[in-house]
């Protein structure tokens, strides 16, 4: 039988071959990933592999050389920067979940992330992310964004709030499930008591920011959650919800490579800054800032 994705404390326990009080001294200590809810602990089964991975690898991946790839979600801004710039970084792009993975198996030397952990009321939480078993991890800030409703140009149905889109016939694009937009997506829902399964989805996931608002460019879907410069590019309408942080993070000694030196003295340009204001909801005022050294 699979196991569930939540695991209770003894099913943890009994994951880890650890004893229960173990577990207890590993939570106390803020180490091992998981959620309170109504007062009872769970642990996200994905996010303890992740930290067992980072734990396992330990040293070793933290001496092996990695490609330069910038691996995580998508960013406009962070797509043109890098091409601008020379950075000689490759993107592969597939949602800020696999960009953890990617980076936890030294696939990548980098991950763009955005993701709302509703529980911390923060971005980005290492230990959330099973990151935290990396003694070399540094998350540098990349930009603040807007994220929003986004709508077709004529705001056909009307739609003035996130609860709207629980009217009937809206259909509703949305990211792969390891996406921080599907994150944000899935804690407004709870927030605003919206019944997912009670909603018109959109037949297939977008992958990317541009894919979701092409998806309701073309009027394959009516609504969507995602980033303002996204909207403005497919000149679609945008109802603002939450300011995000989108963070860059990476191994300590991967910062001073000549990839990243590269990408982040351009970012302190005029043409950089210009660019962030052309492509709209961007605050870079705290770019380049280490929000997190382990």
């Amino acid at each position: 039988m699979p196991l569930p994705a939540y695991l209770t404390t003894a099913e943890v326990a009994d994951y880890l071959r650890l004893k229960e009080r173990k577990v207890y001294d590993l939570v106390s200590q803020g180490v091992i990933p998981c959620v309170r809810v109504t007062g009872k602990l769970l642990f996200p089964r994905q996010r303890i592999d992740l930290w067992l991975m980072s734990h396992m690898e330990g040293d070793d991946a933290a001496s092996a050389p990695a490609p330069p790839v910038l691996a995580g979600s998508q960013d406009p801004l962070l797509e043109w920067a890098i091409k601008e710039s020379g950075a000689d970084l490759a993107l592969l792009c597939q949602g800020s979940g696999d960009g953890v993975q990617r980076l936890l198996a030294g696939k990548a030397m980098v991950a763009g992330m955005h993701i709302w952990h509703a529980e911390r009321q923060r971005y980005n939480d290492p230990g959330e992310l099973g990151l935290n078993g990396m003694r070399d991890l540094v998350l540098i800030r990349w930009a603040k964004r807007q994220q929003g409703l986004l709508l077709a140009a004529d705001n056909p149905h009307r739609l003035a709030a996130f609860a709207d889109i629980a009217r009937p016939g809206i259909r509703l694009a949305h990211r792969q499930p390891d996406a921080g937009a599907s994150h944000l997506l899935q804690s407004l829902l709870a927030y605003h008591r919206v019944d997912a399964s009670a909603l018109t989805w959109a037949q297939n996931p977008s992958l990317s920011e541009d894919d979701l608002a092409l998806a309701i460019r073309e009027g394959e879907a009516d609504a969507g959650v995602g980033i303002e410069a996204a909207a403005r590019r497919q000149g679609l309408a945008f109802i603002p919800l939450q300011q995000e942080s989108f963070d860059l993070a990476m191994r300590r000694r991967h910062y001073f490579e000549p990839p990243l030196q590269r990408l982040l003295d351009f970012a302190r340009s005029e043409r950089f800054a210009q660019r962030a204001a052309a492509l709209g909801g961007y605050d870079i005022r705290e770019l380049g800032r280490a929000v997190y050294n382990a």
